[in-house]
């Protein structure tokens, strides 16, 4: 068995092209002189250097003309080393055809090489790769995001476990199996593999045991199955295995949303309260009447957190969860529903972003690497309010770069009715979009200092200034003026 490190991934990378869907592409005219014809793409390259070996990355397409083609078989050679994945030659200015010591060169390393007729430029060809990509990482984003809705459905079934462990399975096209720390299968649910396949991932279970600061995912091959271990972060030493036939650019994520949902499912002193009440806040996520999640919730009063943050890894939220002492947790914030939050989170376009619900006796104190909105104390019947004043709070704590920000009960806001309010807020703020929101939002809060604002936003203060005089101009409005950024901080907020 060979192993390696498999560090889960929040986000999907783009996946590559097969060559085979470049040379179908008729348009562009190329031809395959040479190597296999279905070899993944990763990205393209042009380079007119007699050595390109320094400017590769490996998995490209190199493009050339062969304006320095001295040695074919050497730079051949060195195109292999460098691990790119296939040659493109264009015919003309500077060759009438292929040379023939390219071609065999090419067939003698196994290297894919291609012509390209003198009425397609480079560029064509580079805009049909990206293009390809673009499509199959929009596909591969579907596919994640439909996955994620499914763990989350059965995530509220009468027996999670299971039942996530069988949804996981079915989106990987495999076997997924929950091991104890003997190394014994707990559950199991997908086909049955290769008793060797079940013993290496029985070893990477044991690669990645329970000592502290261990990794927390391994990754081999055995019996011409991939297959990936995951610590659970329940606190009990057990491990996710899957072994597929293949592994796709999303399938990591997808098996870090089975780990979190697992961990929860799995951590320790969870009694079948505590499972209803889990099963509870997913199904008010996925769009039941508050009152139905209600019913099923101990009268409160609860305390909502919105969060933003985390390293990236689908292990963030499970320990978010754990240093707050609660199970009760879904990915998403605001008004997303679950699907749509973990949409968000694949396409890059944010951190993460958890909802909590804990006990208002619990103490909720600030934690590395995350903004956190808090409410005020509710009962069960009052939680949709409770979960708009954390996400009011979340969203001052990002303006001010705050760590941890309560909900402010009284004050000039309260004296405005909510719904009147949050209807004022969208007619008034309509013309701006997220990204202008959110600077405008950061320069209200640090007193207009552009310096301050560029360094929150991780932007040069010019593009401040810009977006800022933007803002007025969408706005119609003076921002210099007092009135007009009250009544903007309050909307924004």
């Amino acid at each position: 068995m060979t192993t390696s490190p498999a560090p889960p991934a929040s986000t999907p990378p783009a996946p590559p092209v097969s060559l085979a869907a470049l040379l179908a592409r008729r348009d562009l005219g190329l031809r395959l002189l040479a190597g296999p014809g279905d070899v993944p793409l990763h990205w393209v390259h042009t380079s007119e250097m007699a050595d390109p070996y320094p400017y590769l990355l490996g998995g490209e397409l190199l493009m050339t003309a062969g304006v320095q083609l001295a040695d074919p078989a050497r730079y051949v050679e060195r195109v292999v080393e460098a691990g790119a994945a296939a040659l493109a030659f264009g015919v003309t200015p500077v060759y009438d055809t292929v040379p023939a010591e390219l071609v065999e060169a090419c067939a003698r390393r196994g290297l894919p090489l291609l012509e390209v007729p003198p009425r397609t430029p480079f560029t064509a060809v580079a805009r049909a790769v990206w293009r390809l990509m673009a499509e199959a990482r929009l596909h591969e984003l579907r596919r994640v995001t439909e996955a994620q809705r499914s763990l989350a459905t059965a995530a509220a079934r009468p027996a999670p476990v299971p039942a996530v462990l069988g949804a996981l399975a079915a989106r990987l096209g495999g076997r997924a199996v929950l091991l104890a720390p003997d190394g014994t299968e707990s559950a199991a649910a997908g086909r049955e593999v290769p008793a060797e396949a079940s013993r290496a991932l029985r070893e990477l279970a044991g690669v990645l045991g329970p000592r502290p600061g261990g990794p927390a995912s391994a990754g081999g091959e055995e019996a011409g199955l991939r297959l990936a271990a995951y610590a659970l972060g329940g606190g009990d030493g057990l491990t996710l295995g899957v072994a597929t036939e293949r592994r796709d650019p999303g399938d990591r994520t997808i098996a870090g949303v089975a780990v979190v949902l697992l961990s929860l499912l799995t951590a320790p002193h969870r009694g079948a309260d505590a499972a209803v009440r889990d099963g509870a806040l997913v199904r008010l996520l996925l769009g039941a009447s508050p009152a139905e999640a209600a019913a099923a919730l101990d009268p409160g009063p609860w305390t909502v957190v919105h969060a933003r943050g985390g390293d990236g890894t689908p292990f963030a939220t499970a320990d978010l969860a754990a240093s707050l002492g609660t199970a009760l947790v879904a990915s998403g914030t605001g008004a997303e529903t679950l699907g749509e939050a973990g949409a968000a989170r694949v396409s890059g376009a944010a951190p993460a972003s958890v909802r909590l619900l804990l006990p208002a006796s619990s103490p909720v104190t600030a934690r590395p690497g995350w903004f956190l909105g808090v409410s005020a104390p509710a009962a069960a019947g009052d939680l949709p309010a409770a979960d708009r004043q954390a996400a009011r709070a979340l969203r001052r704590a990002e303006a001010t770069r705050s760590a941890l920000v309560r909900h402010r009960p009284g004050g000039l806001a309260s004296l405005v009715d909510p719904d009147e309010a949050a209807a004022h807020a969208r007619t008034f703020l309509a013309p701006l979009n997220e990204p202008l929101r959110e600077t405008l939002r950061a320069w209200l809060s640090l007193h207009g200092s552009w310096d301050r604002t560029a360094v929150a936003l991780d932007v040069h203060r010019n593009t401040v200034r810009q977006r800022i005089t933007r803002c007025a101009t969408l706005l119609d409005r003076d921002l210099d003026d007092p009135d007009v950024r009250m009544e903007l901080w309050f909307a924004l907020s």
